[in-house]
């Protein structure tokens, strides 16, 4: 990895606006705005894997970090290879979701659709009706699990390793905010979208 390093969130916000950052390592603790304002604004500007690396492991802060649109939340001590092995794991994704625009034979028929939702894989988009619904990667990439696999129930744990391929021990509180994420998105337009069920038990 090249490797820019900034030591507060200003610094940081000015590397992502002049490009080719591929990902984000972040503390919450930053001189200056916190990691969770810098996020929100890296959010605004990129969908590129946002990482927080902290010694806040209250699950409030973990929950906060992730509905501000980080992918994941690394609460130290950590070991540097998990912390690698999580980063390549995000930007696969990423790389798979937004950066491999393959051309298909018909770039105008979605590869999902149901009701007025469109997914098209390829082109990492999502419709409702005309409109067009703005996701993050790990957003669209449950969006799609759980349009892949209808009238199905998962568990949490059973998702998070799916979606984030990594052990889900007292990390089931990314899906619930995930998940949560995704209905407010969908539900910027009108009917309520109805389509992802919480089962409880």
């Amino acid at each position: 990895f090249v490797v820019t390093i900034a030591s507060n969130g200003l610094g940081g916000l000015e590397a992502i606006e002049k490009g080719d950052i591929d990902a984000v390592l972040m503390d919450v603790m930053l001189p200056g705005e916190d990691g969770f304002t810098v996020c929100r604004k890296i959010r605004d500007k990129s969908d590129v894997p946002i990482l927080f690396v902290t010694a806040k492991r209250e699950d409030v802060d973990k929950i906060k970090g992730l509905s501000l649109g980080a992918d994941d939340y690394i609460v130290k001590p950590f070991s540097p290879t998990e912390m690698v092995a999580r980063l390549k794991a995000h930007l696969e994704v990423h790389n798979r979701l937004l950066g491999k625009r393959k051309q298909v034979s018909d770039v105008n028929t979605p590869d999902v659709h149901i009701g007025d939702l469109r997914i098209f894989i390829s082109r990492h988009q999502v419709f409702r009706g005309k409109i067009e619904i703005s996701l993050t990667g790990k957003e669209f990439n449950l969006l799609l699990f759980l349009a892949q696999h209808p009238n199905q129930v998962f568990s949490k744990k059973y998702l998070f390793e799916m979606i984030w391929h990594l052990d889900a021990l007292g990390e089931l509180a990314t899906v619930t905010v995930y998940v949560n994420r995704l209905r407010d998105k969908l539900n910027e337009v009108k009917p309520e979208f109805t389509a992802i069920e919480t089962v409880w038990g």
